[in-house]
This record gives structure tokens, C-alpha cells and sequence, in this order.
């Protein structure tokens, strides 16, 4: 059966040219409404499947107006627009739309976008009805999740929409700031999910050579380009039957956005060199510190892929919001680390706990955990009485005390180095060495002292 399309567009040129596309693509063009009020008695009456509304109707109602209605009436909608006003487009996507189409309108954008639509309506159709089954399960369900430490009431959001989402097979895009724990999320999610005996491939985009990406994500065919020998299988066939995650998909060259969205919507890819597409059954989960919304706006990303991987967004909070968690996640790096270097420290002291809660924690948990790995090692006994902050806020400090000199990141790096050299006298490599304590890779470590230049310590 035709899908059903309801056009609100109230100049007649535009709404003409738009149900030519529509027309000629298969669909069936229930009426052109020119009003909020025209459209609300075409809706009740008809029910369509999508409704493609102009934001800026004449009359005292808008687009905007009319979008809030048929939220509430669960239809889906697109929005129509030539302006590109901030303020309007801010209003507009409180909406939650499941698209914009900007005018004039080229063929193969109005039917990308009423394909993502679709999709995105089903999808969260399913997931509704998922997350009405979960809040039934309300009280049997555990308040923590495997890998992720915390009981505050932000967090427990973060949890509700895994555990919502982890069983499908939703593409899932993770926001949230450096070193809030993402890659625990996607763990989660493949752990939790029908996919969790089949590999978990973690990629990050930033990471990979230009020149290369192509064949790392899809592989290459021997003799696809110089220096390549022998095929290769890329990320998305070694992923197969299971999930790949993409890490700062920000990152993403426009040519590898395009090869993304064709993965999202056909599920096939082609290696570098190859002759024919190969079916790819993956599940895709991506994260990202930026606003892509604010990229998409600057033409930096395809707001096709955006909206492909924008299905079921989960952002993962800053540590300054949910600080009631910072005890807990101490607790937990301590009893960590304390395997890791051998050592048997207690806790922290409440003095030393205060200052803690009183930071603002830029670099969030993965700031902590390096805190607090820090302070482990230079520990003179079984307690931690102070730690060394970057911006030391804690209010016990005097008014009269000189303010203590802000340290450098590399400063930072070169002081803890510096001091698990010593700890483990000089020694780099094997059982008890500085890359062992400090969980790196020999070559790493090596590398880093070279560049901070730190000198021999015995």
C-alpha cells in the first residue's frame, strides 16, 4: 500500500511542484492544505502517515503550531522552510521533527529525507513500546549496569535509555563530553543486546590517516593500490553479525559520511578495489563530543546521516552534574588500583573527599580516575589526606595563602611520570615497571618520555 503524504504549504508554485515529486515517486498526496486549521480536519479525517508542513503559514497559527498537534496525535512530520532563522529553527526543533526540507526542493533530497522519516517513525514506534514493557519491570530491574558505577538521578537516565534501547537493533548516537564514559555505554549496549556473542569492533574516527580509512572501515582487494599485497577485511565485515562502534564520528570526512549513510541504508558495503557490494549485518553505534546539530547547520556534516544515526540519542552526563556519584567511583578506582600497584590503601579522608566534590571536573571521570591513581601511588600510608587538583578550589584555603601556581597538562604528565619512574627505581619495562604501573605499552611510555623530555631516573 501507498504511503499517505499530507502537504501544508500555502504557496501554491511550491506545493504544486512538491506533489509532482511525491506523485512520481509512488506516493498518494491526500490533500494541499493551506492552513494549521485546513490540515487539523484533513489529519482527524485521513490519518496520514507523514505530514510535510511549510513552518511559515499565513494566518494567526503556524507550522510550529500545527507540529505540537500532531506530536500529540503520534503522526510523523517534516518541516518546509526557506528561512533559515535561528530563533524559527530553534522553536522548530523542540518540535522534534523528523526532518527539514529546504526550499526549493531537489528530487532526491525530498525522498532521502521522507525514506529517514519513515524509518525514524517506525523505529521509535518500537521502542515506545519497548520502554512501556520496561516501566512495567520497574521494580525487578537492577539499579546498576556492568562496567558503569553511580546511583544519581541523572545517571539512572543514562541507564534507563540503555536498557530501553540495548535490546533492539536501533543504530544508538552517544553525546557527551571527553572522559564521561561512553565506550562503557557501548559496552553495555553490546553486552545486553542479541548481538553480544558476535564481535564488538571499536573504531575511532579521528584517529585514522586520511589515506587510509577507506580500507580500515571496508577493507581493500590485493593490488586495489600500491603496497597492498594481500586483501584485506575491513572493520565493518570483521564486526559482522555484531556491532561497530565509531568514536568522534565528528570527525568523518564528507566522502566517508556518504559511504556511512549507504552503509546505515542498504547494509552493504565494497572494499577498495572490489568489483561487487558485500551485505553487511552490523549494528552501528556512534559517539561524539560535538554538537553535530551545530555542525550540520555549518555544512560540516550530512544532515541525512545525522538523522540516519540520531535515532536513539543517550547522553552521557559531565561529572559536575552528578557529583553525589564521585564516592562511589573513588571507591571503586581505588579498590582498582590497589590490585594494579600492590598497594592497600583505605579511602580518602572527608577533608580530602570535600575537595573532591567542591571541582568542577573538566576532564570528568576519566580525570578522576587518573586522580586518583595518582594519589594511590604517592600515598604515604593507608589514607589519602590531599589531592593534587589543577584548579584547586576547595574552600578550606585561607584568603591570605598565595595562590598556588596553575600547572601545565604536559607539567602534569611530567611530575606523575617523573614519580612512578622513581617508585619502581627507574626501571621501564617487565613486572613492576613504570609502563606496567602505569597501563601503557612500552613503546608508548618510551615515546612520551622522550617527548616531555624527562631524564633517566634511577
Amino acid at each position: 500500500m501507498n504511503k499517505t503524504i499530507l502537504v501544508v504549504e500555502d504557496n501554491y508554485v511550491e506545493a504544486s511542484n512538491l506533489q509532482r515529486i511525491l506523485l512520481k515517486a509512488g506516493y498518494l498526496v491526500l490533500e494541499i492544505a493551506m492552513s494549521v486549521i485546513e490540515a487539523i480536519e484533513t489529519a482527524e479525517q485521513t490519518r496520514p502517515d507523514l505530514v510535510l508542513i511549510d513552518i511559515f503559514l499565513k494566518g494567526p497559527q503556524t507550522g510550529i503550531d500545527l507540529a505540537y498537534w500532531l506530536r500529540e496525535q503520534n503522526i510523523a512530520f517534516v518541516y518546509l522552510s526557506a528561512n533559515s532563522n535561528q530563533e524559527i529553527l530553534s522553536q522548530a526543533k523542540k518540535t522534534e521533527p523528523y526532518g527539514f526540507l529546504v526550499k526549493p526542493f531537489r528530487e532526491k533530497d525530498v525522498l532521502i529525507t521522507l525514506d529517514i522519516a519513515a524509518y525514524l517513525h517506525e523505529q521509535k514506534q518500537k521502542l515506545a513500546a519497548r520502554r512501556e514493557i520496561l516501566s512495567q519491570e520497574l521494580f525487578s530491574r537492577p539499579e546498576v549496569l556492568p562496567g558503569i558505577i553511580g546511583r544519581s538521578l541523572k545517571l539512572q537516565h543514562t541507564l534507563d535509555m540503555i536498557r530501553v534501547v540495548a535490546p533492539t537493533d536501533t543504530s544508538v548516537l552517544i553525546l557527551g563530553e571527553s572522559g564521561t564514559g561512553k565506550e562503557r555505554v557501548v559496552d553495555c549496549i553490546h553486552n545486553m543486546s542479541s548481538r553480544k556473542s558476535k564481535p564488538l569492533i571499536k573504531i575511532n574516527c579521528a584517529a585514522l590517516p586520511a589515506s587510509l580509512i577507506d580500507s580500515e572501515l571496508f577493507g581493500h582487494e590485493k593490488g586495489a593500490f600500491t603496497g597492498a599485497y594481500e586483501k584485506r577485511i575491513g572493520k565493518f565485515e570483521q564486526a559482522s553479525g555484531g556491532t561497530i562502534f565509531l568514536d568522534e564520528i565528528g570527525e568523518m570526512t564528507s566522502d566517508l559520511q556518504i559511504k556511512l549513510l549507504r552503509v546505515l541504508q542498504e547494509k552493504e558495503i565494497d572494499r577498495v578495489g572490489g568489483k561487487a557490494s558485500i551485505k553487511v549485518n552490523v549494528r552501528v553505534v556512534a559517539a561524539t563530543n560535538k554538537n553535530l546539530e551545530a555542525e550540520v547547520e555549518r555544512g560540516h556534516f550530512r544532515m541525512d546521516l545525522f538523522y540516519r544515526l540520531n535515532v536513539f540519542p543517550i547522553t552521557v552526563p559531565p561529572l559536575r552534574e552528578r557529583k553525589d556519584d564521585i564516592p562511589l567511583l573513588a571507591e571503586s578506582f581505588i579498590a582498582n588500583f590497589n590490585k594494579k600497584l600492590n598497594r592497600n590503601i583505605k579511602g580518602f579522608t572527608g577533608k580530602a573527599m570535600a575537595e573532591l566534590l567542591q571541582y568542577s571536573w573538566p576532564g570528568n571521570v576519566r580525570e578522576l580516575e587518573h586522580l586518583v591513581e595518582r594519589s594511590v601511588l604517592l600515598a604515604p600510608d593507608e589514607t589519602i589526606k590531599s589531592v593534587e587538583l589543577p584548579y584547586h578550589q576547595s574552600t578550606t584555603i585561607q584568603q591570605d595563602q598565595p595562590t598556588e601556581k596553575i600547572k601545565t597538562m604536559e607539567q602534569n604528565d611530567i611530575d606523575h611520570i617523573t614519580k612512578v619512574l622513581k617508585l619502581a627505581k627507574g626501571k621501564i619495562s617487565g613486572p613492576g615497571g613504570a609502563a606496567e604501573m602505569l597501563n601503557l605499552p612500552y613503546s608508548t611510555l618510551v615515546s612520551k618520555i622522550r617527548k616531555l623530555g624527562i631524564k633517566n631516573v634511577d
